[in-house]
C-alpha cells in the first residue's frame, strides 16, 4: 500500500521549546486526514516539515516515499494551501492562473478555468477585492490545478462564514472524488473535520495523542456512566481517556476492543467531537500512556 505521510520520531524544536516531538505515524495515501489540536500543539509546524518548509530537529519524515522539497520534482508532488489562503492582492485571478502555469510543471490550466468559471469569478478582478470565501476558492484552485498527489492545508476555512466554509469543504471533497489525491486538513472546527474526513490525528501538547481511521476510532471509544468507581477497578483492556466523577457517579471516555459486559454502566457511543475534546482535555492527559497506538 502506498504512504501518503510516514514520520519516526519526528520533532521540531524553536530555541528551548519543542513544537512537535516524538511524533511516530504512517498515513496510507487516498485518505482525507484531519489534523486537530488547540493552538500551538505543533500542527502548522507539522504541515511544514510535511511540505519542505521546514527541517526536522529529530527523527524523520517521508511525504509520498520521498523526502519533503528534495527535488523540483518532490515539490510538484505536493500542493500547500497555508493558513491565510494567501494570494497577491494586485493581482487579477487571471494572473494568478498565469503564475500557477509558470511556477508548475503538472499545472492543468484546463481544469483551473472550468473551475473559476464555475465559481463565477471575473477572472479580470483583483484578489484585493475578492471576498474571504471567495480568496480561499481562489487559493484552492491553485492547490488543485497544480495536480497534487497530496494536498497540505492549514486552517483553510478558519475565517470563513459557514456558508463560504460549506462552499469550499464541498469543492474540495469533489476534487478528492475527481482526481483521488490525499489531503490532510488542520482544522478548529470538528464538525467540519466530521463532514469530510475518514482519518483523524489529534494533537495536544506538541505530541499525538490518537491517530487512526474515523470508523475504527468511534468504534473503539465509548462513554461509560454509572456509580462511581475508581480507574483501577476497571478492566485493564479499558484504556482510559478522560474522566469525570461527582460524590456518587464515574463517567469515563474509553478505549478498547472487547466487548462491555458490566451491567453497572450506561454505555453511549461517541461523535467525533467527543472523542476529540476528551483527547483534547489536559486535565487527563497525565493519566495516558505515553506511547499512542494508532488504530486502523
Amino acid at each position: 500500500m502506498n504512504t501518503a505521510l510516514q514520520a519516526q520520531g519526528l520533532g521540531r524544536r524553536y530555541g528551548k521549546r519543542w513544537a512537535l516531538r516524538e511524533f511516530t505515524i504512517d498515513i496510507p495515501a487516498g485518505h482525507v486526514v484531519g489534523l486537530v489540536g488547540p493552538n500551538g500543539a505543533g500542527k502548522t509546524t507539522l504541515l511544514k516539515l510535511a511540505s519542505g518548509q521546514l527541517e526536522p530537529t529529530a527523527g524523520g519524515i517521508t511525504v509520498l516515499g520521498g523526502r519533503p522539497g528534495d527535488t523540483p520534482a518532490q515539490l510538484a508532488r505536493v500542493g500547500f494551501v497555508a493558513q491565510d489562503t494567501p494570494v497577491y492582492a494586485s493581482l487579477s485571478v487571471a494572473d494568478h492562473l498565469r503564475l500557477g502555469a509558470r511556477l508548475n510543471p503538472r499545472w492543468d490550466a484546463a481544469m483551473a478555468r472550468d473551475r473559476i468559471a464555475r465559481l463565477g469569478l471575473d477572472p479580470a478582478q483583483r484578489a484585493g477585492r475578492l471576498s474571504g470565501g471567495q480568496r480561499a476558492q481562489l487559493a484552492l484552485t491553485l492547490g488543485l490545478a497544480k495536480r497534487p498527489e497530496l494536498l497540505i492545508l492549514d486552517e483553510p476555512v478558519a475565517s470563513l462564514d459557514p456558508l463560504a466554509r460549506r462552499e469550499f469543504l464541498q469543492g474540495l471533497m469533489e476534487a478528492t472524488v475527481e482526481h483521488q489525491f490525499s489531503v490532510v486538513l488542520s482544522s478548529h472546527l470538528v464538525s467540519d473535520l466530521e463532514r469530510v474526513c475518514d482519518f483523524l490525528i489529534v494533537l495536544v501538547d506538541s505530541r499525538v495523542q490518537v491517530a487512526g481511521e474515523v470508523d475504527k476510532l468511534l468504534a473503539t471509544h465509548h462513554r461509560l456512566t454509572g456509580p462511581r468507581r475508581d480507574p483501577d477497578r476497571l478492566p485493564a483492556d479499558q484504556h482510559v481517556v478522560a474522566a469525570r466523577h461527582t460524590d456518587r457517579q464515574s463517567t469515563y471516555v474509553i478505549r478498547t476492543d472487547a466487548p462491555i459486559h458490566d451491567p453497572a454502566w450506561t454505555v453511549t457511543q461517541l461523535t467525533l467531537e467527543d472523542l476529540v475534546l476528551a483527547y483534547m482535555d489536559k486535565r487527563t492527559a497525565g493519566n495516558r500512556r505515553a506511547a499512542v497506538e494508532v488504530q486502523r
